[in-house]
């Protein structure tokens, strides 16, 4: 069994040392959703999930301390704009750089296939030290992440329960939701993510 998310994933970091993990998913089995993980500074990772059935998923396929169901709503354009629970956030993407324009050039088809992903993934740790294309995740489900396109966070404001988390920073330490981290230097990162069940073949 597999299952296949397409959509965005936007990682950064604050100055107060939360570290935030936005996934937004227009197209899903499990229907369209958004939801972040967050990671506070003394290492207490939550899910803030916008439903049992992705609470669910998602808490079975990654690692966390507390798992809530809340409303999660994202606004996106020049100004993405995100409410969940205790978080107030909004980020703007930059220009994208070399890397993201690269990425832009790989068939979007190639892009999405777990052999590529696995080819890449030893490059993808030099250039983006933390960052892994595949891995194994809970429950013995395997994960690829096709990456189609990267675009710095160049600003972003975030609160928490009202209180301000600071300025924007790297993600540092990295997250430990998973098997890798997002990266380092704020992102938003265009993204294919394939779930896999078992240890059968490998999804083409």
């Amino acid at each position: 069994m597999r299952w296949r998310f397409d959509g965005w994933i936007a990682g950064l970091g604050t100055t107060s040392g939360t570290r935030i993990v936005l996934g937004h998913w227009p197209r899903s089995p499990l229907g369209p959703f958004s939801d972040v993980m967050a990671e506070r500074p003394d290492g207490h990772r939550l899910l803030l999930a916008p439903s049992g059935e992705v609470a669910a998923f998602v808490g079975a396929t990654y690692r966390f301390d507390e798992v809530r169901t809340v409303p999660v709503r994202v606004t996106t354009g020049v100004e993405w704009r995100v409410d969940a629970g205790p978080l107030r956030l909004s980020f703007r993407p930059g220009r994208r750089g070399p890397l993201g324009l690269l990425l832009r050039l790989v068939p979007p088809p190639l892009a999405r296939t777990p052999a590529w992903i696995a080819a890449i993934d030893h490059p993808a740790r030099l250039v983006l030290p933390g960052v892994r294309t595949r891995g194994s995740a809970g429950n013995g489900r395997r994960e690829w992440y096709g990456a189609q396109d990267l675009r710095p966070i160049t600003r972003a404001r975030a609160t928490w329960a009202g209180t301000d988390l600071g300025g924007l920073a790297d993600v540092t330490p990295p997250v430990r939701f998973g098997f890798g981290s997002v990266p380092s230097r704020p992102a938003l990162v265009r993204v294919t993510t394939t779930v896999s069940a078992g240890a059968g073949p490998v999804p083409a």
